[in-house]
């Protein structure tokens, strides 16, 4: 078995994949299609003329074949009757496993797939380019999931694909729905960035290289527990082909990869933001350093040897100028060894992060107005992400706009960790309790202005002007929620594009 190095932890080999079988060919399927906003709609296009029938089902969508109420339970007859005829259901991601047509689905034993799940059966393969040969099958998936994190490194990963010469595409919970992804043959390899949602009616996947950032306490409602939400983070390793790569600072990470069942002879590979062991990637004083596909297996100064992947300089873009932070450091790496996985050289990885520029509502600088800086972190959607974005901050410089949906998740350990950076915080949401209580008991010197809820039109206006008033010149206003957002805007961008509004309003009015 290769070698990991003394602490790193080797996954477990032989993994069949066997997965959930419809019991009919799928050319003969009857398919139920659970939910049709975004994904499913993809799912339907890509079964169009591949299935017997598909019928999709949605609670809100008028042009879905069957609307079902939200209150039916997995008894009444309109459940029954469409999980009776059927062979398969392709779940969106938005259907918990309490559904009630998933829980009479599974009642009746029949398959539920996840769309990654019939993305992965249906991959087309690879047009062939001038030189390359028949036969080159289909693109393999270079995959990422975690609580924080996720987006920002398949979207780096994308960037050193691209770098590398490589007809990439950032895919599945970011970018294109995975399904179109897996059936476009121009592309070479795919970037994919997965939820736990979307992981866990997904079966048979084969990830060439696979990583969980981080796992913390998220989605509690929807999957039960925290261990739950771990273990379906954790399939995202199950038959990896060449590598599992875990955070070394999240022992969570390390233990999926000790459970996972994988393809015999993947690596385990850690990452972290300090000197890297054999088999690892990692940091030595500014550069970041590849110790696990620098050099083959088995060869002697495999152990002894390094290659340099690029430098501190290449990422501070990324922080607007300055030392960039520790998240954003471990983001990069962790694209690296993906990347790396696929055999993409070293200078592909500097190039492709110098290039990347991160998408909206991720640590954006919108504007600086009398001193003051004025950030939109609106994708912080938890506690795990809204701490990695305070720690950017200097001490007593934040003036933080938080609050959300809690998600069943609480709030004293960020505001424990995190108060020396705060100046003042400015609470919105429909429900401020766990966010202010938090701040009452960890930070009781900390001012904090409430936004009233009512008005969910003007509440980032209402705390924009707030912050404005506790802040002092060389302060940095922050959103970073902390919660969703589905409280009092649709969705995260929704609520980063208000606060980027309420702040340009606020500059033409100076």
């Amino acid at each position: 078995m290769t070698d990991f190095g003394a602490a790193a932890p080797a996954p477990r080999g032989g993994a069949s994949g066997a997965g959930v079988e419809s019991p009919v060919p799928l050319a003969e399927a009857r398919v139920v299609v659970a939910g049709y906003g975004v994904t499913g709609r993809a799912v339907a296009a890509a079964l169009a003329g591949r299935a017997a029938s598909v019928v999709t089902v949605d609670a809100r969508a008028d042009d879905a074949d069957v609307r079902l109420a939200g209150d039916l339970s997995a008894d009444d007859d309109a459940v029954a009757g469409l999980v009776h005829d059927a062979d398969l259901v392709v779940a969106s991601p938005g259907w918990a496993p309490s559904s009630p047509l998933l829980v009479a689905a599974e009642r009746a034993g029949v398959p539920i797939w996840s769309e990654i799940e019939l993305a992965w059966r249906l991959r087309a393969d690879r047009a062939s380019s001038p030189g390359d040969g028949a036969g080159r099958g289909p693109a393999p998936w270079l995959c990422v999931t975690g609580t924080n994190g996720k987006t920002t490194t398949v979207e780096m990963l994308d960037s050193i694909l691209r770098a590398a010469g490589l007809r990439s595409a950032a895919v599945g919970n970011v970018g294109r729905p995975a399904i179109e992804a897996a059936l476009d043959p121009e592309l070479d390899v795919l970037a994919v960035e997965l939820s736990s949602f979307q992981l866990h009616y997904t079966h048979t996947m084969s990830a060439q290289a696979a990583a969980v950032l981080n796992v913390a306490p998220d989605h509690l409602d929807w999957h039960g527990s925290l261990d739950a939400y771990a273990a379906d983070k954790g399939r995202i390793y199950e038959r990896a082909q060449v590598a599992c790569v875990y955070n070394r600072a999240d022992k969570r990470t390390e233990g999926l990869v000790r459970e996972a069942e994988v393809i015999e002879g993947a690596l385990a590979v850690g990452f972290a933001a300090g000197t890297p062991g054999p088999g690892d990637v990692g940091l030595v004083d500014d550069v970041l350093v590849d110790r696990a596909f620098h050099l083959p297996v088995g060869d002697r100064q495999r152990q002894k040897s390094a290659a340099e992947l690029g430098t501190l300089a290449d990422l501070e873009h990324l922080a607007g100028g300055g030392v960039p932070p520790a998240h954003v450091v471990t983001n990069a790496l962790a694209a690296a060894a993906l990347a790396r996985a696929h055999g993409v050289p070293a200078a592909a990885v500097r190039d492709g992060l110098r290039a990347f520029t991160p998408g909206d509502h991720r640590i954006q600088r919108i504007a600086d107005l009398d001193g003051v800086a004025y950030v939109n972190d609106s994708k912080a959607t938890n506690a795990h992400a809204a701490s990695a974005s305070l720690a950017g901050f200097p001490h007593g410089t934040v003036v933080w706009i938080a609050g959300g949906l809690a998600k069943g998740a609480e709030f004293g350990e960020l505001v424990a960790a995190r108060a020396d950076r705060l100046r003042a915080a400015v609470v919105i949401g429909a429900d401020a309790a766990p966010i202010t209580g938090a701040l009452e008991r960890h930070a009781a010197g900390v001012p904090v202005a409430r936004v009233d809820p009512d008005d969910a039109a003007t509440v980032m206006q209402r705390a924009v002007a707030a912050a404005r008033d506790l802040a002092e010149p060389g302060d940095t206003v922050l959103l970073a929620p902390a919660g969703a957002s589905m409280d009092q805007f649709t969705s995260y961008r929704h609520r980063g594009e208000a606060f980027a509004a309420a702040v340009r309003d606020l500059a033409a009015s100076s």
